[in-house]
């Protein structure tokens, strides 16, 4: 079986090269990428889908060597990597002038007679159906092999918080729509989560975005908004700093941001710009000691409770300038309880906020802002005078580990979903006989298991690539593309496996549905991601 695996994603990868090549020379580059949106939007998705597949068929091996091979691993790696080769080969037959990979290049590796049998046999649904027993055993539990050791301490110490403290009070922040708790929050800066990435120079523990994605993961299985969230918008604002904060900036902000004493809010959109973050209109006037702030914000997750909010603003009012008119700065506000606030200036200056209703992903809450004149203090311009313009650049990096941050949430989710449905399938009896008996429901399992594998190890990859050079961003966006799909796909999938009770709020499978659905919308809204991250990035190489 893994000398197979190995085989069906050799194959998958030398047919990816062929059509990114084509790709290429049809966009000149990735320069004419808006007249061939459709076929980019193709190519980004079946390269992110490869990449996934390579991730699960790297664990696999890697589980192997280390003395820890496991079975069931070995067949969600086949079973994966056939489906995505499957997929792959039906998209170039189904378009082969736009693919532009000859024929020839696929008879003799996808078509090959010894890799389609090896494709049809690793994912036969017998091999689905034997995952998913496995699954409905462990009731979905995610017990998979990590290295390094910090990783799986974090992991263990994370689980056991946030099934402790957090869970319980999951379906009535939902259910309600609360603020998340004080509690939580106290607890989890007395853990140390919202300072993982921040350099231990800096008050942090310096752990790295590996830590940071295991413990983001394990949160968000008690909850997306409560809990897995919290610690991703203090991750933007510390990328910010480190890449283009002067040292007095990261000196002030780093320590309290790192021991959870200032919660931080992220502010880009605005009610008429969304994913084209060039064209933001909110305009920073220089005055007397500082700036101005006027203008309109949307969809600023956790403004009323957050003591600061990451602000870009448009320093130089010439829109042609474009993303090099853009600053970044730290707005500071008193924190607020509820769906909305407002803040006064003694000279004016307003900042009011209300929160936007939305069907899940309760508990931090989307702000509407308003500012009129609100004064910010000139070093609270990220990088000072030479920050001055470089606040779309700080922003993309934030929005970097901001996206690997979904990942983590996305595999968190999807993991919560897996559980309940594998539990459901144990104890739920039709036909004299619980549903985890039919060869359906394992089959569905398993699936939903080995898809969720493949988003998990293609988030742990990127999370490496990031500890490994801060600056990449296509490893990430291709994390969030593909684990955002997967939660949305696993918890729909065990939404129907409950039946009826799984449209019931008393089950929390429920609350996954709704959850999961922001999850391809923000930090880069899934077309957006596809064509101006990934396959801009795959076809200007």
């Amino acid at each position: 079986m893994p000398e197979e695996t190995s085989s069906i994603v050799a194959a998958a990868r030398a047919v990816l090269e062929e059509a990114l090549a084509a790709g290429r020379r049809t966009t000149a580059g990735g320069r004419a990428i808006d007249e061939h949106q459709v076929h980019a939007e193709r190519l980004a998705y079946a390269a992110t889908e490869v990449a996934a597949a390579e991730a699960l068929a790297a664990y696999a091996r890697q589980r192997r060597e280390a003395g820890a091979g496991d079975e069931t691993t070995d067949l969600m790696a086949a079973a994966f990597a056939a489906e995505v080769a499957d997929r792959l080969r039906a998209r170039i037959e189904g378009h082969r002038e736009d693919f532009g990979v000859p024929e020839s290049v696929v008879a003799g590796s996808l078509g090959a007679p010894a890799i389609a049998a090896a494709i049809r046999a690793a994912q036969h649904e017998g091999h689905f159906r034997q995952i998913g027993r496995e699954v409905i055993r462990a009731r979905g539990g995610n017990n998979s092999w990590l290295e390094p050791e910090t990783a799986v301490l974090a992991r263990d110490s994370a689980r056991q918080f946030a099934r402790k403290a957090v869970a319980p009070l999951a379906e009535r922040i939902h259910r309600e729509d609360l603020v998340v708790p004080e509690p939580i929050i106290r607890q989890m800066a007395e853990l140390g989560y919202f300072g993982m990435s921040v350099p231990e120079e800096y008050g942090g523990q310096g752990m790295g975005n590996l830590v940071m994605i295991v413990t983001t993961e394990e949160l968000s299985v008690a909850s997306l908004a409560a809990a897995g969230s919290l610690i991703t918008r203090p991750e933007i604002l510390t990328k910010a700093l480190l890449n283009g904060g002067t040292e007095a900036q990261k000196a002030r902000w780093l320590p309290p941001i790192a021991a959870g004493e200032i919660m931080v809010a992220i502010s880009v959109t605005e009610p008429d710009t969304g994913s084209d973050v060039a064209s933001v209109r909110c305009r920073a006037e220089r005055v007397e000691g500082g700036w101005c702030i006027s203008g309109a914000k949307a969809w600023c997750t956790f403004a009323g409770r957050a003591n600061v909010i990451a602000l870009l603003a448009r320093t130089n009012p010439d829109l042609a300038a474009g993303a090099r008119g853009l600053s970044l700065f730290i707005v500071p506000k008193d924190p607020f309880p509820g769906h909305e606030f407002e803040m006064r200036q003694a000279d004016g200056g307003v900042l009011h906020g209300k929160a936007d209703a939305t069907p899940g992903y309760r508990g931090m809450h989307s702000f509407t802002l308003g500012l009129e004149r609100y004064f910010v203090p000139g070093e609270n311009l990220i990088g000072e005078q030479a920050g001055e313009g470089k606040g779309f650049y700080l922003q993309m990096q934030g929005f970097a580990a901001g996206r690997l941050q979904t990942g983590g949430r996305a595999t968190g989710l999807a993991q919560a979903a897996l559980e309940a449905t594998a539990t459901y399938a144990s104890e739920r009896k039709q036909f004299g006989l619980p549903i985890g008996e039919f060869q359906l429901t394992q089959f569905k399992l398993g699936r939903m298991a080995t898809h969720l594998a493949a988003a998990r190890q293609l988030t742990y990859a990127a999370a490496r690539a990031m500890d490994a050079d801060e600056k990449v961003s296509l490893e990430p966006a291709m994390a969030k593309l593909f684990a955002s799909d997967v939660a949305v796909w696993v918890t729909q999938e065990g939404q129907l496996l409950h039946g009826g009770w799984g449209y019931a709020e008393e089950f929390p499978i429920s609350r996954h549905v709704v959850d999961a659905l922001v999850l391809p919308i923000f930090e880069g809204v899934k077309p957006i991601l596809e064509l101006k991250v990934i396959a801009r990035q795959l076809l200007g190489g």
